[in-house]
């Protein structure tokens, strides 16, 4: 063997074990998945044969749409009356999706499984220290606080991650056929601790995301048998949130925190629903006048500064509404937000064409699901749940997973 085959050898090796490592720190740190995504990009780099990337990307259309997103985006930055701000948080945060076609390249369809275990590896790892604290064993640290006892991450990007790695095991307990009697306890066990950790974690967009979770599984189990889904989803969605609500005294103050936000909407929005209330109505007054193609990539602040003080000066400034659609509506309009929701609509046509029963279901509920939480926060602005959402699309929607017909 060559020294120069033996240096490409290497270097595809370090590619495995460098992604392995970067779906295990997802739980587990914001900084870890960035530094290793760097080493991943310079193994890229060096690794070269860019040519043949080149040909393979112009055959998956979800790619292209990452792409147009991320050109309009910049186009963009020429009517921002702020172009610091646009390319220091904006971009900064959205470019990480050009992760996505250079990841893409470094997988192998045996390997996918491999990633997924190592994410659900870190999960639990993350999961058994927030229980740690939750009981009081150990004392808080890093993000945990009363109530929300999660270490490693914010709640915010906790939930959502974990009701992920929840679905993840019952797709694997439903859909593969390959799984044996000690796996399927072993994943089952973990399903009933993630769910239980979940409620007890905070994190609302995640335990909205759980009831979307047993839902969908139900229309994708009963595939031929829509009226069985409906029926099993009207039956279990509430069950399970009467049991919980009266178990879980963490999941019951959190239920009852937000419905009281409602209903004194208009006497407080201080609160936080309120507050994003308040959010998406100030926002839908600076999309009215730039309905179109928006404000420009890094205009939110200023146009929402601009408008809080007029309607409400008492309530804080933002630069995130915490809503990704209300974020994308303000800075690039109905032109920009059709783009992105463009990107959605590719992952789904393409799930539809997998063949495998396992790899389809999560290539359907990965987008539906990012579609779900972004109502409640702009989760491809924030670098775990961004990174998450890398990982995934990295696995599942290569056009090698299509099957030749």
């Amino acid at each position: 063997m060559t020294l120069t085959k033996q240096f490409k050898n290497a270097l595809h090796e370090s590619h495995y074990y460098l992604l392995l490592l970067f779906a295990f720190s997802l739980p587990l740190s914001t900084a870890a998945p960035f530094f290793i995504s760097l080493l991943l990009v310079i193994n890229r780099i060096i690794a070269g044969n860019f040519k043949d990337d080149f040909v393979k990307l112009k055959e998956n259309s979800f790619i292209k749409a990452i792409l147009l997103f991320l050109l309009f985006m910049s186009i963009a930055l020429l009517w921002s009356d702020d172009l610091k701000h646009g390319l220091m948080f904006t971009l900064r945060k959205e470019y990480k999706l050009l992760l996505i076609p250079i990841f893409m390249f470094f997988i192998q369809k045996q390997h996918i499984k491999h990633y997924l275990f190592a994410f659900l590896l870190g999960m639990s790892l993350s999961e058994f220290f927030t229980y740690l604290v939750y009981f009081e064993l150990i004392a808080p640290f890093g993000h945990a606080k009363e109530l929300i006892p999660t270490p490693f991450i914010s709640h915010i990007t906790y939930s959502p991650m974990l009701a992920f790695a929840i679905y993840i095991l019952l797709a694997f307990l439903l859909f593969d056929k390959e799984l044996s009697s000690k796996k399927k306890i072993l994943y089952l066990f973990f399903v009933l601790t993630m769910t239980l950790n979940l409620f007890i974690a905070g994190g609302r967009a995640g335990q909205v995301m759980f009831f979307a979770v047993v839902s969908l599984l139900f229309f994708q189990y009963f595939s031929h048998k829509r009226f069985l889904a409906f029926l099993a989803s009207l039956l279990v969605i509430p069950t399970l949130f009467f049991l919980l609500y009266n178990t879980l005294p963490n999941f019951q103050k959190r239920v009852d925190s937000a419905y009281s936000d409602v209903v004194n909407f208009n006497t407080n929005r201080n609160s936080s629903v309120g507050l994003r209330m308040n959010f998406a109505l100030n926002s839908y007054e600076i999309f009215k006048k730039s309905p179109v193609f928006g404000v420009g990539t890094g205009g939110f602040k200023d146009a929402y500064y601009t408008v809080n003080k007029k309607n409400t000066p008492h309530l804080i400034a933002i630069e995130n509404p915490h809503n990704m659609y209300t974020f994308l509506l303000v800075e690039f309009g109905i032109v920009g937000l059709t783009i992105f929701l463009s990107i959605f609509f590719f992952q789904i046509k393409y799930a539809l064409k997998l063949s495998d029963p396992f790899l389809k279901s999560l290539a359907f509920a990965t987008p539906l699901l990012f579609l779900l939480i972004m109502l409640s926060e702009s989760y491809l602005l924030i670098s775990n749940t961004m990174f998450l959402y890398i990982l995934l699309s990295v696995l599942l929607y290569r056009t090698e997973n299509i099957p030749k017909l």
